[in-house]
């Protein structure tokens, strides 16, 4: 959930179809505001603002330099067709990277450079992923301005870290968070809700009463926008009746305010925590997948449930539900014939095994 905007700030749409920014205090007059949102000059200049203190204009960034790239990039029309969730990801890896690469000529970054930056995130795979993904963004941006004419990240490879990410929750470990937090509790409540639709954490916290008509929810992910369209299940329906909740949003801080999506992952591992199971909030999204594919759920229904474009997340469940049915099935085959001892003879049987 984006953070609420601070008091006294103006956004308008110039004439080039750049968002620009303004403090205004009543009928005060007006006072732009430089950088893009949130950025250190931006923050600066609306906190001086607030308090009625002048504050030198900083000079604009170089056109040559990385930094003026990225306000560019950050101001397009481009950037803003992004769902809010990945305007705040990429502005936030962006700005960083303009603090210590900022001043330099983007018209000189090579593909050794990118491959450098790539290699200082490889303690953390997912963020050196994501860093190469956005680097290509903002120089296919660059290119299409004709700013430069080779993106040189756009070659530099990726590959998804080997790795099943997020802990995906047993049956018995959802059963102990079940004992530990029984119908009616708000940590009930948000284990229904995010194991019952599969919502993405970041969506669970945002669905409310307005979203469930004649006992089927409709709810727009804000991921990529995909509309979900599922039933309301017993066991949630039952949690919603039985707890208490918000209306525009049924998941609510203590003090009735809604979540942030961050703060609400922090409180749900202090319930995953209390209940002594190892899972997370997104491992039970992989969990609800996982079952559901075991049971039969085709692709395309996982991707119409989940809010999945791309087809191969639905692939990467049903694969694994099928090797697991497959070995089940072999190890079936293969038990009575070693018990009653069909199969190799006697003589030739531990030698088979063992060879195989």
């Amino acid at each position: 959930m984006p953070r609420p905007r601070k008091p006294f700030i103006q956004r308008e749409t110039n004439r080039h179809g750049k968002t620009v920014w303004y403090f205004r205090r009543g009928r005060e007059k007006r006072i732009r505001l430089p950088g893009v949102f949130g950025s250190p000059e931006f923050t600066d200049a609306y906190e001086a603002a607030l308090v009625g203190r002048k504050t030198d204009v900083k000079a604009k960034a170089p056109r040559s330099s990385l930094r003026w790239l990225v306000d560019q990039y950050l101001e397009s029309g481009r950037f803003s067709t992004l769902s809010l969730e990945t305007q705040e990801m990429r502005k936030r890896v962006l700005l960083r990277v303009c603090k210590t690469g900022g001043d330099l000529n983007f018209r000189s970054i090579a593909a050794s450079d990118i491959k450098a930056g790539k290699m200082r995130r490889e303690a953390t795979p997912y963020a050196a992923m994501n860093y190469v993904k956005i680097m290509t963004a903002l120089f296919k941006f660059a290119v299409d301005s004709d700013w430069v004419t080779e993106n040189p990240a756009a070659g530099v490879e990726t590959k998804t870290p080997a790795t099943d990410g997020h802990h995906t929750w047993t049956v018995d470990e959802a059963r102990t968070f079940e004992a530990a937090h029984p119908v009616g509790t708000k940590a009930r409540l948000a284990f229904d809700l995010l194991l019952y639709t599969g919502l993405r954490r970041g969506d669970a916290v945002k669905l409310g009463r307005q979203h469930i008509k004649e006992g089927v929810i409709t709810y727009r992910a804000s991921k990529n926008g995909v509309e979900i369209v599922i039933p309301l299940l017993p066991p949630l329906a039952r949690s919603i009746e039985a707890a208490k909740t918000g209306d525009l949003a049924l998941l609510s801080t203590s003090r009735g305010k809604p979540w942030t999506k961050e703060s609400f992952g922090a409180w749900f591992a202090e319930a995953c925590v209390a209940a002594g199971v190892p899972g997370r909030a997104h491992g039970l999204r992989k969990a609800g997948a996982t079952i559901a594919a075991e049971n039969g759920a085709t692709e395309m229904q996982l991707a119409a449930m989940y809010g999945w474009k791309n087809p191969r997340m639905a692939e990467v469940y049903t694969r694994k539900a099928s090797r697991k049915k497959m070995a089940e099935q072999a190890a079936n085959a293969l038990s009575p014939h070693l018990e009653s001892g069909e199969g190799a003879s006697g003589e030739n049987k531990a030698k088979s095994i063992g060879e195989k």
